[in-house]
């Protein structure tokens, strides 16, 4: 005996009469059908929506684009003759629809585009991330980032200093942010310097402020960035740009809990919890004699190191998407997938700009995609490239290919470890052993 085949949610937003006639043998068919106008239809799930476009659709879009954004799914546009000579309506179409049908409906193609489209929503609902994360959600799965959110956790509620290290764009600031989130000091500001990006003469008032007639230009009285955390938490980007007569004043400030203005002479009391961030070998910057070694053991009394995207093998495809979803608004386009040959090109890519250069070729790849997937040549990057790899033993090249199928693996497969083991043709014990050996995860 047959099972009877799965229900598939269908949403059918401003129906017509036409639209109402062909219900019945959809529901024949294994849909679950539900129907209703524009404004309710955000609060309903679906698995493949059905719209009717007409003219006002097209005249005020941003309802029909947020719908669209905001379902994860794919949707068909039923189009009379009329809307179809409409300027404009073939990109519009094109842009954020699967597919579309015209007035009358031909019902058996209509049964094969709702299949179609069926079946690609759920591949592309895969490794899909929700688009209203907070922006400074660490996201990831792979045990650079497990580690790192674990650490986080015990050092957040603390209230020492932490010295974050890392390349450029791994996300140090998300990491400052995060322990201030995590923190007792949460409903408190939190204030971010570049120390490297404030011209020096500026530095000392950006800090500590200034009291009016200060200097030239002073015309009123400016309250300094560590004043103006006071319950919070300060972030100093970049402490290693810090000029060294400014690195004395913070040490004092560190010491002593109070500062005074420019031009002032009351000290003011402050309460900031300190998180520095660097890029560069402080340590190197103390034998050289441009950072204070006093000041160094002050800031480094506990210590992060963020990964870079390198190392982080599984969590490129999530980042991606996140990356896709969250520049649409932006870029007013709908959301797209990556196309193997993208996947392949990213996994080959050594990304030395970090997550920073993920986010801007993702960005870069939305506004350039013409089809309805992001191509490797969007994102500005060769789906042929080969990294050459020195020469070695027979072993080397092994071992070396083994650790490449193991990240190959998990860029497509990060969120099923079962279906990556049987891709490898391997058990899933020994799957982990691999990874285990590779150090991966």
């Amino acid at each position: 005996m047959n099972e009877a085949p799965a229900l598939r949610r269908l949403l059918v937003v401003d129906p017509c009469d036409d639209c109402h006639g062909l219900l019945p043998g959809l529901r024949a068919v294994g849909w679950d059908v539900d129907s209703c106008n524009l404004e309710a239809a955000s609060d309903r799930t679906c698995d493949v929506g059905l719209l009717r476009l007409q003219s006002f659709h097209l005249e005020r879009p941003e309802a029909v684009k947020e719908l669209i954004s905001r379902s994860g799914t794919e949707w068909i546009a039923v189009l009379s003759p009329e809307v179809l000579r409409l300027q404009n309506v073939g990109d519009f179409v094109c842009e954020w629809f699967f597919d579309f049908h015209t007035l009358p409906f031909d019902v058996s193609r209509v049964q094969v585009t709702l299949g179609r489209a069926f079946g690609m929503a759920r591949l592309r609902g895969k490794g899909s991330v929700r688009i209203d994360e907070p922006e400074h959600e660490l996201l990831g799965d792979s045990r650079p980032i497990r580690e790192l959110r674990k650490l986080l956790g015990k050092l957040a509620p603390t209230e020492s200093p932490v010295l974050i290290r890392g390349e450029s764009g791994t996300g140090k600031e998300l990491v400052a942010r995060t322990l201030h989130r995590q923190s007792q000091r949460h409903s408190k500001p939190f204030v971010a310097i570049n120390c490297g990006a404030i011209p020096e003469h500026l530095i000392q008032s950006e800090l500590f402020g200034h009291e009016k007639g200060a200097f030239t230009g002073a015309h009123q009285r400016k309250v300094g960035r560590i004043e103006a955390a006071h319950g919070g938490t300060l972030f100093l980007d970049e402490i290693g740009d810090l000029p060294l007569e400014l690195q004395a004043s913070l040490l004092r400030f560190l010491q002593e809990k109070h500062i005074e203005r420019v031009g002032g002479s009351q000290p003011i009391p402050v309460d900031v919890r300190v998180l520095a961030a660097t890029h560069v070998d402080l340590e190197a910057a103390i034998e050289r004699k441009r950072f204070r070694e006093d000041l160094y053991y002050r800031l480094n009394v506990l210590q992060v190191v963020t990964a870079p995207l390198r190392e982080r093998h599984g969590d490129l495809g999530m980042l991606a998407n996140h990356f896709s979803h969250f520049y649409s608004q932006e870029t007013g386009r709908r959301p797209r997938s990556f196309s193997e040959d993208a996947l392949v090109a990213m996994g080959k890519h050594e990304w030395p700009g970090n997550v920073r250069e993920l986010a801007n070729r993702v960005r870069r790849g939305l506004v350039l995609a013409e089809g309805r997937q992001i191509e490797a040549r969007d994102l500005g990057l060769l789906s042929n490239q080969a990294i050459a790899a020195p020469m070695g033993t027979l072993e080397d090249y092994k071992t070396r290919a083994e650790r490449q199928a193991l990240c190959d693996v998990l860029n497509r497969h990060s969120d099923n470890l079962s279906v990556a083991a049987r891709v490898l043709g391997v058990s899933r014990p020994t799957f982990y052993r691999l990874l285990h050996k590779h150090q991966i995860r």
